[in-house]
């Protein structure tokens, strides 16, 4: 892992910290607009639009469009989500990242660094539903930087900061479409808890779910 250093976050790394998460969260675009299609309702829906156009108008070229229109309905209702959540975070704890992560107790963000440039991210707090264990955040690596085992060692910073501060285990959430993220932790000894729904109507419909992990560091002792 030459010529990355790993370090505390900086005021003047904002920008970065930013456009990187931004990134990487729009990277799950597709993955998710794939889990869409391939849910029995939305193939149900498309189906049924496409064969009842077919049927009352008697031409080709109207269900295809009608069909082609969905689909773009679809991807646009994706990306929206995707959208409101990147908007939301960069308001709340990326926009003040030291009075969320670095003057609170037990907490801390990291960036990877390489030859001047912010390649990676990492943070921890108290989990919101576990104080007793610290939450893994922010996880991001610059597509250009991955295979360089940076995410591994911010995960390792994770865990070693968690120890040092006496917490049991560390906890963390990835979606369903972020399959990389998910061999990532398991590689790194996280096991999976549980599997559940978002809470939002349209998750609901398109089944698309969070995944939560846990590292056990007394078991890794």
């Amino acid at each position: 892992m030459a010529n990355i250093q790993i370090r505390k976050y900086r005021d003047e790394d904002s920008e970065a910290v930013k456009e990187l998460f931004t990134s990487g969260m729009n990277e799950h675009l597709p993955s998710s607009f794939m889990h869409v299609m391939k849910q029995p309702l939305t193939q149900m829906l498309l189906m049924c639009t496409f064969c009842s156009l077919m049927a009352s108008s008697k031409s080709f070229l109207l269900p295809v469009l009608a069909v082609t229109l969905l689909l773009a309905g679809v991807r646009q209702m994706i990306a929206y989500i995707f959208n409101k959540h990147i908007e939301a975070s960069l308001k709340n704890d990326l926009n003040n990242i030291g009075e969320t992560y670095l003057n609170r107790e037990d907490s801390c963000f990291w960036v990877a660094e390489s030859d001047g440039q912010v390649v990676g991210t990492v943070a921890c707090l108290p989990a919101e539903d576990a104080p007793e264990f610290l939450e893994l955040k922010r996880m991001s690596v610059c597509r250009s930087h991955r295979g360089m085992g940076i995410a591994k060692a911010l995960c390792r910073t994770v865990a070693d900061f968690t120890l040092d501060r006496g917490y049991p285990a560390v906890t963390l959430y990835t979606s369903m479409v972020a399959t990389d993220a998910q061999k990532l932790y398991e590689h790194m000894g996280y096991k999976k808890i549980r599997q559940f729904l978002l809470p939002e109507f349209f998750a609901k419909i398109i089944n698309f779910t969070l995944i939560e992990y846990r590292l056990n560091l007394e078991e890794e002792k």
